[in-house]
């Protein structure tokens, strides 16, 4: 990869695995756009490891290869899709911790400008995905990012067959009650369309 890449990071919390599915499906779009070069990164868990259940032990040994998150990948990313479980209508303390550490780089100004995206999983249909993505947002706007949805001009949006995510807002699923309900097809194709147009969208503003 050259200095002249499009760079789009891609940083979230999982708990149970479908966030992570979710941020897999979005580099993968991202990665689609000729000359982008993608980066994953999970944030730092807060649970204790002795207090992890059956599916965490799981999960955090399916991502152990996953790098955690810096300051330094924020910089480094043209644009970022978020990525968070929703916790009563917002993000996971995990992703709250890890954008609270960012005061830095909002003192200098460095994110300003950038593109960003947010996609989430919620346990039911409407568990809150849309809240979630929304105040998600909000610190997004502190730094001066510049934000984005994605256009009902994706299909998949108007979906309408089985339970599935996706929102003008973001990319997003339902994972169940039991969180072992993986993002379905519809999910990945909006989870891609959300990848993909932040890779375009910060092509276009950087002149990469």
């Amino acid at each position: 990869m050259t200095k002249n890449n499009t760079r789009v990071l891609v940083v979230f919390y999982s708990m149970t695995g479908n966030v992570a599915k979710l941020a897999k499906e979005v580099a993968n779009g991202a990665g689609s756009v000729p000359d982008t070069e993608v980066r994953i990164r999970q944030v730092d868990e807060l649970i204790p490891k002795d207090k992890f259940n059956d599916i965490m032990k799981k999960v955090k040994e399916e991502l152990k290869d996953i790098p955690m998150a810096t300051m330094e990948d924020l910089e480094w990313a043209d644009g970022i899709a978020f990525g968070t479980p929703t916790r009563y209508g917002n993000m996971s303390s995990q992703m709250k911790n890890f954008i609270d550490k960012t005061g830095g780089l909002w003192m200098k100004g460095a994110l300003i400008s950038k593109v960003a995206g947010v996609f989430t999983s919620t346990s039911t249909q409407h568990g809150g995905q849309e809240t979630t993505i929304i105040t998600s947002m909000v610190p997004l706007l502190h730094h001066g990012m510049i934000i984005l949805g994605v256009p009902y001009s994706e299909q998949a949006l108007f979906y309408i067959d089985h339970v599935s995510g996706g929102s003008p807002y973001g990319a997003s699923s339902v994972s169940g009650p039991m969180a072992d309900r993986s993002p379905i097809e519809n999910d990945i194709v909006v989870a891609m369309a959300l990848g993909k147009r932040i890779a375009e969208v910060s092509k276009k503003i950087t002149g990469k």
